[in-house]
């Protein structure tokens, strides 16, 4: 008998930790909203500090910086991030907007993003959209206007406009701030340097190739 109720109260005392645990999943907004306080000089972990209600208005909800092209950059592309950063009105709700122009054969290089998973549609053009699973498979298809697509968290991936005019996307994630680690500036323009001879290695490659590469980004 005795046996029976120790096997009892295991039972009960793992399921107790197993369903009840906080750790399992993020916990519930305790307010309606944080506007994040942009200017703190508090050290931040896992998100800003709320400005005091007192000093939230109605412009702290609402953003227009996806309204307009960017510059495009060495790729042909121009990212211009909804994220915390310029929305302050998405610090803690897990959610931030990229609006991406690709300028005719431009390329947004392979890079992944270390803290959400993006879904994108296309608003304007083609695009060819592509990622590589952990087991190195690789999955890709040409979209239009109207069509979406989803990169699994922390994947790396790309997108190329492959048709004849400019082309856009509106890319969701499930992050204030999904973070972007771009391969070619990662590996080839990081500060300091990755020694040459480690890049030559990985790549099976001489060491005047990375240094070619690397002059491409203004490293050495």
């Amino acid at each position: 008998m005795a046996v029976k109720t120790s096997f009892f109260f295991l039972n009960l005392y793992f399921f107790v930790i197993f369903f009840t645990s906080p750790c399992y999943s993020d916990p519930d907004q305790l307010q309606d909203f944080c506007v994040a306080d942009l200017n703190t000089t508090t050290t931040l972990q896992n998100g800003f500090p709320c400005k005091p209600v007192s000093q939230v208005s109605s412009n702290d909800f609402f953003f227009s910086g996806l309204t307009k092209d960017g510059n495009t950059n060495i790729f042909g592309v121009s990212v211009t991030a909804g994220n915390v950063l310029s929305f302050p009105g998405l610090n803690t709700l897990g959610i931030s907007m990229n609006r991406v122009v690709y300028a005719p054969g431009g390329v947004n290089p392979l890079h992944s993003h270390p803290r959400a998973t993006e879904a994108g549609v296309i608003i304007k053009g083609t695009l060819l959209v592509g990622f590589v699973s952990t087991t190195n498979v690789f999955y890709s298809k040409v979209l239009n206007a109207g069509e979406m697509f989803v990169i699994p968290k922390g994947l790396v991936h790309f997108q190329k406009n492959v048709g004849r005019g400019k082309a856009v996307a509106i890319t969701s994630f499930n992050s204030q701030l999904p973070g972007a680690a771009v391969l070619p500036a990662t590996l080839f323009a990081s500060n300091p340097a990755i020694p040459n001879d480690i890049l030559a290695q990985n790549f099976q490659v001489d060491e005047t190739v990375i240094t070619s590469i690397k002059s491409k980004f203004g490293s050495s």
